[in-house]
């Protein structure tokens, strides 16, 4: 089973560096490959071998900025089912939101099928993201530290957009906390009950930003991840001005020019 994907990395003359745009491709590759054995095997590869039942293949160049088209094979008859069960819309969804999520961005609003394809990872989640942010997401942005590119990765068929980096995206791989307290009104637009972590909408703001806890989830009072699983479930379906509130204290990881990635919730009333 194979599905096509390519790699466009922004450039006026059809050309890019070819140490950073090798790199690049690599990345690809291995954020391709961690995410789809994750999903197909529910498990987290450590590493990637040529003797997996999930590859990726390099395939042709196209015109258009400088574009270089893979593909995902999946070499197992079981592993092909677990994927036509998971569909393919669901599992490119997947992908793109796994790769938001280890680069602290917003995702597109998900379907109903891969909410609750999320939540009954349980811990897989958070173990996939972690081993994104090692070192394959790096790679990805080889062409935007070094020729200060934008990459996209996309499904090649539907031009469904998975990754869209740029130097900027690269920042969030190497965040800075910031332990002075900050105190926030905000409402909860995702909560994963498993993790902790999730996105939360600032009184005022437009666009919403991370959040989870600094100790051990399990750690966590009940009370506590109650509130936040509440405050989502009664704002559902009702419009943005309606929403009702949490006061929240907490610290905060931020980018190289302060800009606030992720809050790191500490106390929380009502």
């Amino acid at each position: 089973m194979t599905l096509n994907f390519d790699v466009l990395i922004d450039s006026d003359d059809y050309s890019v560096d070819m140490t950073s745009g090798l790199e690049t491709l690599q990345g690809a590759s291995e954020v391709t490959r961690q995410i789809a054995e994750t999903l197909l095997t529910e498990h987290v590869p450590q590493h990637l071998t040529s003797a997996s039942r999930v590859r990726t293949k390099l395939k042709r160049t196209f015109s258009g900025s400088y574009g270089q088209i893979y593909s995902l094979e999946i070499n197992d008859e079981t592993l092909g089912e677990r994927y036509k069960r998971i569909g393919k819309k669901t599992f490119l969804e997947l992908m793109s939101y796994f790769i938001n999520e280890a680069l602290y961005l917003e995702s597109p609003a998900l379907s109903a099928k891969s909410e609750r394809f999320i939540n009954n990872m349980l811990d897989l989640e958070e173990k996939l993201i972690e081993q994104l942010r090692k070192s394959s997401l790096k790679h990805l942005h080889a062409a935007s530290i070094y020729s200060n590119k934008t990459v996209k990765i996309r499904h090649r068929s539907s031009a469904f957009t998975i990754a869209d980096i740029n130097k900027t995206t690269f920042g969030t791989l190497q965040p800075k906390t910031d332990r002075n307290k900050v105190l926030i009104e905000a409402s909860i637009t995702r909560f994963n009950i498993n993790t902790g972590n999730g996105r939360l909408l600032i009184k005022g703001d437009d666009s919403t930003v991370a959040f989870g806890f600094p100790s051990k989830y399990k750690e966590v009072k009940q009370a506590a991840k109650k509130k936040f699983s509440s405050n989502l479930d009664n704002n559902n379906g009702l419009p943005n001005e309606a929403w009702a509130t949490l006061k929240l204290e907490a610290h905060t990881l931020q980018l190289g020019d302060g800009q606030i990635i992720k809050y790191l919730i500490e106390k929380v009333s009502e």
